[in-house]
């Protein structure tokens, strides 16, 4: 079983379409992308509405890139993070793209609400917009 997190803390899961593997990709309504996937071999197809992107270590930073780089292309529809994503990693998560994290349950036990909703307010300290001016 797993936890579905998104700014509001911890929540219940609404998607039931399930997920087409990337190599099987023709007119999915999601898909699963592994994180050794490139970019750019990621099909942005119209019935496109749903990618979440494995991340198989919280050590594991690609599904960040991964993130970036899709909504670098112009994706627009739902962006979820799936696996071993820690508390921590929540506001990189939401600036990279990410609308949700998708956790294992066993990781969720160790990583309550709360920890998740203290980075919740990730635009407010975000120094690379500040930097920006």
């Amino acid at each position: 079983m797993t936890q579905l997190i998104n700014d509001k803390g911890f929540v219940a899961e609404h998607w039931t379409q399930g997920y087409s593997p990337l190599d099987t990709a023709n007119d999915a309504e999601a898909l699963d992308v592994p994180s050794d996937a490139q970019i750019n071999d990621i099909p942005l197809c119209g019935a496109l509405k749903m990618i979440r992107i494995d991340f198989p270590s919280s050590a594991d930073g690609r599904g960040f890139t991964i993130a970036r780089g899709l909504r670098l292309r112009g994706y627009t529809g739902r962006l979820r993070a799936h696996g071993h994503v820690l508390a921590d990693q929540y506001a990189m998560a939401r600036r990279a793209g990410f609308d949700e994290v998708e956790i294992p349950d066993d990781l969720a036990a160790r990583q309550p609400q709360d920890q998740w909703l203290a980075r919740a307010n990730w635009q407010a300290h975000d120094y690379q917009s500040r930097l920006r001016g």
